[in-house]
C-alpha cells in the first residue's frame, strides 16, 4: 500500500498526537511500502507558519525535506498534470491545498491518510 499523508496527518505523526487514528498509525508504520508527503503539505505548512497558525513549526519549516526524509517517507513533487486535474476537479471543496492532495491520490494511485470525509466524494482510497 502506498500512502499519502494529508497536511494534518503528517504533523500529527510528528508530534505523536493521538489525534492520529490507530488504523492510520499501523498503515504508516507497518503496512506501507512507501509513504509520500506532498510539496503541497509542505507549502500549507509553510504558509499557516507564516501567518502566525502554526507557531511551533519554526524547527519543521526550516528542515522539512531533513525531516521527511528522518521519517522514512518521500516528497512527492507538484508536476502539471496535478494542477491541471486539481484545478479541473468538480464540487464545493474549495482548499486548494486538499485539491491538491486529492489530485496526486487519484492520479499516482495512493491512498490517502486523513480525517476528512469530504474526499470520499472524490473517490480517493482513503485510510482512516
Amino acid at each position: 500500500m502506498r500512502l499519502l499523508l494529508d497536511t494534518h496527518t503528517f504533523l500529527w505523526w510528528l508530534a505523536g498526537d493521538e489525534a492520529l487514528s490507530r488504523k492510520s498509525r499501523e498503515g504508516i508504520e507497518t503496512e506501507a511500502e512507501a509513504v509520500f508527503v506532498s510539496a503541497a503539505s509542505v507549502w500549507e505548512i509553510s504558509t499557516k507558519h507564516r501567518l502566525g497558525k502554526l507557531p511551533g513549526a519554526s524547527a519543521l519549516v526550516g528542515a522539512m525535506a531533513e525531516t521527511i526524509e528522518s521519517q522514512g517517507f518521500m516528497g512527492l513533487a507538484i508536476g502539471v498534470r496535478h494542477g491541471q486535474a486539481a484545478g479541473a476537479l468538480p464540487g464545493p471543496h474549495r482548499d486548494p491545498f486538499d485539491r491538491m492532495l486529492i489530485a496526486q491520490a487519484i492520479l499516482d494511485d495512493l491512498v490517502l491518510v486523513s480525517n476528512e470525509r469530504a474526499f470520499d466524494a472524490y473517490g480517493v482510497r482513503r485510510l482512516w
